[in-house]
């Protein structure tokens, strides 16, 4: 990436350093936003008809979720250090504007913290109903830090509520304003849905796996269908938040919204380039030109005047480059959005066809490839919202080379290097840990179904609440799938947890 002479040595290792925290972290946002509904889904329905196979799943993705939850943790704080550590320009400056959505987002952490140990531990100790209602505002925390973390970066795309004195320092900060931007609405509920969309096709996507092995069993049909059909509602629903998001950026921040669709000068009857790289003299090269199109989509008529690169002097600007960076990036976004809603239809028409779970094995195999596009269009959305922005780190306010650290551009260079070494370990070890789960679970499902087994294999599982004094005797042999209605534990659905 073109970097300026003049911009401090240590501004490219601090951008890569963020660039890849913010990458690896935004891979496990999804589970921790929309896992707790989906979970919750999944337990009022064990709930409501007495299901055991749904509780069993209620409380395995509980287990997920929690352990999920330590390593947001982890590479959530790295984050929040960076924030000062890395771009303390900006902190320093700006930091009383717009810092309440960053005290928003650590309560609703703290908040959630709580409500997934008190879920976790009521499994076995907390009459079914009770435990249930008690965790209905767990996904609403996690909405909440959403908010917080979303409210920050959309003022940092639309900065408001404040005025500034002569030395250019904020003043009568209004922290309402500076809160709720033209485009926080946009921003934060596209946001919300593109977490539910990955967390629901993930999810579901690990049982289309198992089906397409020939686990055709009960178990494999309720997971896939529930967080597929959560998914499913959900994606036309998207393609109209992600059209208001991108005509918000044409209104709000049209220097973005050139890079986005790489218009290199303001004109009327703007073509759209599907792909393409865009080149520092204006010029165009690959891709497929669609002559009016993107005039038509900003403003539904060729005529609308869509705003170009050279609108702005070129050091306020995304250079080339970068503006063929987001293009690919929104490009591939509007993909994989049109694809997934193809996806919906077509599972929607098999639903309708045979009333049950699509023994399709081609839409199978696209359903578990799902959850994998939508990670890659996180990715996407998250560079073209912070790419798309450059050299501004505060829109037309405060450029990126003057936020940053004075810090030695060497020791960042090793801070990425350890960070790297770091984050390899911490997501090994929770894949370690997935597999591990996966395992235990597998091997308590051949002893329910008649396999020999002397001891539940759950029963000592560290995920989660132990088992009370005297309890792994009293367990020994009972099947996993015991639940609501089976017996005298009626209420302890968490036994087998």
């Amino acid at each position: 990436m073109h970097l300026a002479t003049d911009t401090p040595a240590q501004l490219l290792p601090s951008r890569q350093l963020m660039a890849f925290t913010l990458a690896s972290h935004i891979l496990l946002v999804p589970f921790g936003v929309a896992l707790p509904f989906i979970t919750l889904v999944m337990h009022y329905r064990g709930l409501r008809r007495d299901d055991p196979v749904a509780m069993k799943l209620a409380r395995r993705w509980s287990a997920v979720m929690a352990v999920q939850f330590a390593i947001g943790v982890v590479t959530g704080t790295v984050l929040s250090f960076e924030f000062g550590l890395l771009w303390p320009g900006m902190m320093g400056r700006w930091g009383d504007v717009f810092g309440l959505g960053f005290g928003v987002e650590a309560w609703a952490f703290f908040l959630e913290a709580v409500m997934i140990a008190i879920y976790l531990y009521g499994w076995r100790r907390l009459k079914p109903w009770t435990h249930f209602w008690l965790a209905v505002p767990l996904p609403l925390a996690a909405m909440m830090g959403s908010f917080g973390i979303i409210a920050a970066n959309s003022w940092m795309n639309t900065p408001q509520g404040f005025s500034l004195d002569a030395q250019g320092n904020p003043t009568d900060v209004d922290v309402r304003r500076a809160v709720f931007t033209p485009i926080l609405g946009t921003e934060y509920w596209h946001f919300v849905v593109a977490m539910f969309l990955t967390a629901g096709y993930v999810v579901a996507g690990v049982y289309a796996v198992g089906w397409l092995r020939g686990r055709r069993d009960r178990y494999h049909k309720l997971g896939f269908t529930v967080p597929f059909t959560v998914a499913a509602i959900l994606t036309p629903i998207q393609g109209f938040l992600g059209d208001s998001a991108a005509r918000s950026v044409f209104q709000k921040q049209p220097v973005k919204f050139a890079a986005m669709e790489i218009v290199w000068k303001t004109d009327t009857h703007v073509p759209e380039y599907v792909f393409g790289r865009l080149h520092s003299d204006g010029s165009v090269s690959g891709g497929i030109r669609i002559p009016q199109l993107d005039s038509i989509l900003a403003g539904f008529s060729p005529d609308t005047k869509v705003t170009g690169l050279t609108s702005v002097p070129a050091e306020n600007r995304p250079t080339a480059a970068e503006a063929t960076l987001v293009h690919f990036c929104f490009d591939v976004m509007a993909m994989i959005g049109s694809v997934l809603i193809l996806l919906a239809l077509w599972y929607a028409w098999l639903w309708w066809r045979h009333r049950d779970m699509p023994d399709n094995r081609w839409f199978l195999r696209c359903a578990s490839f799902a959850g994998v596009a939508c990670l890659v269009t996180v990715e996407c959305g998250w560079i073209a919202t912070e790419v798309g922005r450059q050299p501004w780190i505060v829109y037309h306010h405060m450029r990126v080379s003057e936020a940053v650290t004075q810090t030695r551009a060497g020791g960042i260079w090793t801070m990425l290097g350890v960070v790297v070494v770091v984050y390899v370990a911490v997501f090994g070890s929770f894949l370690a840990v997935l597999l591990k789960m996966r395992t235990r679970w597998r091997v308590a499902d051949e002893a329910a179904a008649g396999a020999a087994a002397a001891l539940d294999p759950e029963t000592d599982t560290p995920y989660g609440p132990r088992p009370r004094p005297g309890a792994g005797a009293a367990t020994a042999g009972v099947p996993s799938g015991s639940g609501p209605g089976t017996g005298p534990s009626e209420g302890r659905p968490g036994d087998d947890h």
